[in-house]
């Protein structure tokens, strides 16, 4: 997002914001939403499209902000400090519903709160990061979307080996701490496994922050890998831009786990919608503000997975589509 963009919306809230006061004053009820992301509060970030998504789903819901509701945005600007301090400032504003992006924020606004109904966009694995008893009763104060991180680390290997020739060597790019200690083992299990099936060797580079992932590709380059594959992680999905950069200076073919990466110029993504899980978060927020109960509201899961491929990217790296991939394609990017 460009910064005038971004200071245009700081002005329209704060019209929405002298909105809702004259509102307040008049004794209308005003539903208050606080919005938890991990990312920057400034500049560009793939997670912005799925936030747009939330306040579009809420708009056809009946809700305008500033008019019959008010959202306060907290950025945790990828601290996890700077994450529990927002997350403890929309508790002591004693907001209605905190909708939280990715586990990550979900978690610390767990931990800031446990009577507060938190509505989470895109959980990886609810039950395993403790945030939820399981997907159809969570049983707590937390409920949402979840797009099944570790589930689909095997298949996009198994696609990124039936797009490049033979790669003997991939290397994995993942954010170590990006969900909870059992999550994060659970998906490193299953790539090791499928690799093992495969008969392909890993290179597992990690990065615990953006500064971190240009020193990654220097590693791979080094390590001469021949593919990649980028793990599900909120501070890996903000950097899909400069990732999808680097791999093509790098010629490295790239596999994301959402179309982002692919509309960024990655080669291809297979994974759920992530805006469309947003939209239907909003239909969560609006059944609490009329007195749902999160405990009571199962963990939505996708019902479907999309394959997107950049057939641009592919003629760049020099990688021949074969028609029979190219009908199992969801949408192709040319």
């Amino acid at each position: 997002m460009k910064r005038r963009h971004f200071i245009s919306l700081l002005l329209g809230g704060a019209t929405a914001a002298r909105s809702l006061a004259a509102r307040a004053q008049q004794g209308q009820k005003i539903a208050r939403i606080g919005v938890l992301a991990p990312g920057p509060s400034e500049g560009p970030d793939a997670s912005r499209v799925t936030l747009n998504s939330l306040l579009v789903g809420l708009r056809e819901l009946g809700y305008t902000e500033g008019d019959n509701i008010g959202i306060e945005r907290k950025f945790g600007e990828y601290k996890s400090d700077r994450l529990s301090e927002v997350a403890v400032e929309l508790v002591e504003r004693q907001v209605d519903v905190i909708v939280a992006l990715s586990t990550t924020a979900a978690r610390a606004a767990k931990q800031a709160t446990s009577l507060i109904p938190i509505v989470a966009i895109a959980m990886a694995d609810p039950v395993d990061d403790e945030l939820v008893v399981s997907l159809a009763r969570p049983g707590r104060n937390v409920t949402g979307t979840t797009f099944l991180g570790p589930e689909l680390v095997a298949k996009r290997l198994q696609l990124l080996g039936e797009f490049v020739p033979q790669p003997s060597r991939v290397a994995v790019l993942w954010h170590p701490r990006a969900y909870g200690e059992r999550t994060m083992t659970g998906m490193l299990k299953e790539i090791e496994r499928a690799a093992q099936t495969m008969g392909m060797r890993l290179q597992l580079v990690p990065a615990a922050s953006p500064e971190d992932v240009a020193g990654a590709f220097a590693a791979m380059t080094t390590e001469r890998a021949a593919a990649l594959s980028v793990f599900p992680s909120p501070m890996l999905f903000a950097e899909y831009g400069r990732i999808a950069g680097l791999a093509a200076d790098n010629r490295l073919p790239t596999i994301y786990a959402a179309r982002e990466g692919v509309d960024a110029g990655g080669l291809m993504s297979y994974g759920a919608n992530l805006p469309d899980l947003s939209r239907k978060t909003a239909l969560y927020v609006d059944k609490i503000l009329k007195g749902a109960k999160p405990a009571d509201l199962p963990v939505q899961q996708p019902t479907k997975f999309e394959l997107v491929i950049n057939l641009k990217t592919a003629k760049t790296l020099g990688i021949e589509i074969t028609p029979t991939l190219l009908a199992s394609a969801d949408e192709v990017i040319e």
